[in-house]
């Protein structure tokens, strides 16, 4: 029996065609393996690739055999000590019989894996496939400062250096044909009844006469049509449309009272990643802006942000108020597309927590694209997430929560805060 397969590479640089493919029908398994991957992973791994690895049982490929019938010749090779029906005794303990150790098990199959390297573009597609950002371009465009030149078809004023000659030119010819296609087939059947007369240059008869001044006649009108006018000059039309902003600002605020433990930032730094890996597929220029507080809130650095000791209360609004107070001087909404996303362990002196509430529904939402709180605790919800349960009814497209409780939380969470279906359904 035969078995072709075809592993040519197209040319040099084209088996990208057959990765593709690949990729492709085995989507499902790879999208399983990236997902696994993920909470495996350490922080400062997330924009590499990842090496794959698939049953070889889900990697067969076509084939092409030889169909049952007809005469077939195999030659077998021979023995002279065994028969077909023979059992071989199995081969004493320490008798050759292999240096392995351990038992063996009389049940299960053996199976390899084929193993193959993703690009780090190929791991974040599979990543963040099936999930949305919501509100990426502007809710409204006439705020927008930036244009973009479009083609808009022809006009037939403009400046000379916008002239179409093929199209001007184009306009003349159909032009001149209209105009002229009649007294051409008149002057066509006039030179056929001169023909047929059969005159000389000097001919005086009075129907050759009439029927040369009628040619002369036509002839000085089809001279008379312009071989370009004014009306057939068209010009390439060129308008401005407005852009939405390519760029956007990224808030991660973070409770780093003394209730926050290291391994609770470090859960809120994952999903920061995850965050920001997200915006990157979808915005050219993202910045980044970390605002920590306890009972008073300040924008530090990335490292100050997860590493630095703080002890203290908790009061959230402070952290809300600086936020809002940076957008007014720095990231005007009609030029920034701005995401924050805020972890907390939910514990906040309870006069607090209302106020929380009301600086997100009246000074931060209508400025913000996209809002995500996030509570970081085994334990039950605590009074901000109470205070917060209210903006997520009222404003279902705009602000999100979720409770992650362990570290394998944080991707599950995250595909659900941003599930395409999610967005749809507020919408």
């Amino acid at each position: 029996m035969s078995y072709i397969i075809d592993r040519r590479l197209n040319g040099k640089n084209k088996s990208m065609v057959n990765r593709q493919r690949f990729l492709e029908r085995y989507r499902k398994h790879i999208k399983d393996a990236v997902s696994e991957s993920v909470n495996g992973r350490s922080i400062t791994d997330m924009e590499r690739g990842e090496q794959i690895s698939i049953p070889t049982r889900n990697t067969h490929e076509p084939s092409i055999t030889h169909g049952a019938g007809g005469k077939q010749h195999r030659v077998f090779p021979g023995n002279k000590e065994f028969n077909t029906g023979d059992e071989l005794e199995k081969p004493e303990s320490g008798g050759g019989g292999g240096s392995g150790s351990g038992n063996a098990s009389n049940q299960g199959e053996g199976e390899d894996e084929f193993s193959f390297y993703i690009t780090k573009e190929e791991f974040l597609n599979y990543l963040f496939d099936d999930l949305e950002l919501p509100n990426m371009i502007k809710k409204t465009l006439s705020q927008s400062k930036d244009f973009k030149t479009r083609r808009a078809g022809f006009v037939s004023e403009g400046t000379p250096n916008n002239l179409s000659v093929v199209r001007s030119l184009r306009n003349a010819h159909a032009r001149r044909i209209g105009m002229t296609v009649g007294k051409r087939k008149k002057l066509k059947e006039l030179n056929l009844a001169l023909a047929e007369l059969n005159p000389t240059d000097d001919d005086t008869r009075p129907e050759v006469l009439a029927l040369r001044e009628q040619i002369e006649t036509l002839e000085k009108k089809l001279k008379t049509v312009p071989f370009l006018d004014d009306l057939d000059l068209r010009y390439r039309s060129q308008v401005k449309v407005p852009m939405p902003s390519s760029k956007a600002v990224m808030f991660c605020l973070m409770d780093v009272s003394g209730s926050m433990t290291q391994d609770i930032k470090d859960i809120a730094k994952r999903f920061y990643i995850l965050l920001y890996l997200f915006l990157q597929k979808n915005y050219e220029h993202i910045e980044l802006v970390f605002i920590r507080h306890h009972t008073s809130a300040k924008e530090v650095d990335e490292q100050d942000f997860f590493y630095s000791r703080e002890t203290g209360g908790t009061i959230v609004s402070s952290a809300l108020k600086l936020m809002h107070d940076i957008v007014q001087e720095r990231y005007s909404s009609s030029e920034w597309n701005i995401y924050a996303a805020q972890a907390s362990d939910g514990d906040n002196w309870d006069d607090d927590s209302p106020q929380c509430s009301e600086i997100l529904e009246k000074h931060l939402l209508p400025l913000v694209q996209y809002f995500a709180y996030i509570e970081i605790t085994p334990n039950q919800h605590q009074a901000l997430w109470e205070a917060y349960t209210g903006l997520q009814k009222s404003h279902p497209s705009e602000f999100a929560m979720a409770q992650i409780r362990e570290a394998a939380d944080i991707f599950p969470v995250f595909r659900e805060l941003f599930a395409k279906d999610r967005y749809q359904e507020a919408s």
